[in-house]
């Protein structure tokens, strides 16, 4: 394996660029959104990243997605995929902040795609993640990434914790736990990497589809080479996340990435339309109620306590 990381290195250097042409040409622009002031495009400078995915029970996924479009990416014995990506964005044009994202993969369209063929025809079948729940650090990031993309971001108490030997991120309110995700740190494969990644999202009952294109260096785990711990506590945000596991926690992912540099570029195309229901009015998600008060505040929240029981857990082994 080793022997092989220099040339697929090489070829992955020479791989395009995921970021489409328009953000390029826009480069260097000014532009005013809801009050907020960006330069684009929307991106981030070097911020680290930490990423698990873990298989989970389908049905139970896609009792948590909204409407009649989308539909859990099934693996062969018919789990489903639970992602979680938290970034520790240390400078945008709205300040340094941390977002944690809890997506379930999905795919858009009249029905179920089979099983892997969406993560090789990504594009072809509407490839993408639902996210359910979508906590970050500052007033400033929930008034934006809301009003504007439809994210369903919410302010909480955030961190983003790497050592030698892990990487880990919690995620609390007012003291009561939401999530805690801990992961050995993968073998330092530094293979770089450039992603585009869709995140579909529910606001104003609607369905907003969003791209983000990242670009950095990574060190991946997959299988039993990888070793993380996705954590759950009693906050309402996640109780059908919690749900998902069957138990306290998500053990033994499919595979773990840590990006100590990575370089984002959040499209400013985002699309929305009618989400709808067979039979019933599906959950349309926040109302424009819930960002018309906010202000740009780039304050964070006290840190996690990560106390009681988050204390000193292990990553399993």
């Amino acid at each position: 394996m080793i022997s092989l990381l220099p040339p697929v290195r090489a070829v992955l250097r020479r791989m395009p660029s995921v970021v489409p042409a328009r953000q390029r040409r826009v480069d260097g622009s000014m532009a005013a959104v809801d009050g907020i002031d960006y330069i684009l495009p929307v991106n981030s400078e070097p911020s680290p990243v930490l990423m698990a995915a873990f298989p989970v029970d389908a049905p139970s996924a896609a009792a948590l997605l909204p409407g009649a479009e989308l539909h859990p990416v099934r693996l062969p014995g018919g789990k489903g995929i639970l992602m979680v990506t938290v970034i520790n964005y240390l400078a945008t044009d709205i300040g340094a902040y941390i977002e944690y994202s809890l997506a379930i993969a999905v795919t858009r369209g009249a029905r179920p795609a089979p099983p892997l063929l969406p993560l090789l025809l990504q594009k072809s079948l509407d490839f993408g993640q639902y996210v359910v729940d979508l906590p970050v650090s500052t007033e400033v990031s929930v008034k934006g990434g809301k009003g504007i993309w439809g994210m369903p971001k919410h302010q909480a108490s955030l961190d983003f914790r790497v050592t030698d030997a892990t990487v880990s991120s919690a995620y609390e309110i007012d003291g009561v736990q939401g999530a805690l995700v801990e992961m050995d740190r993968p073998p330092a494969t530094a293979l770089p990497v450039k992603i585009r990644a869709v995140n579909f999202c529910t606001f104003r009952g609607m369905l907003y589809q969003s791209t983000i294109y990242f670009a950095g260096t990574a060190d991946v785990a997959f299988g039993r080479a990888a070793r993380a711990r996705l954590d759950f506590g009693p906050l309402p945000q996640v109780a059908g996340l919690a749900g998902l596991a069957g138990a306290e926690a998500l053990g033994q992912p499919l595979f773990t990435v840590y990006i100590p540099d990575s370089h984002g570029v959040l499209d400013d195309h985002v699309e929305s339309w009618f989400q709808y229901g067979h039979g019933r009015v599906p959950d349309g998600g926040d109302g424009l109620d819930s960002v018309a008060h906010l202000g740009r505040g780039e304050g964070w929240p006290d840190p996690p306590r990560r106390d009681g029981r988050w204390a000193g857990r292990p990553v399993p082994r």
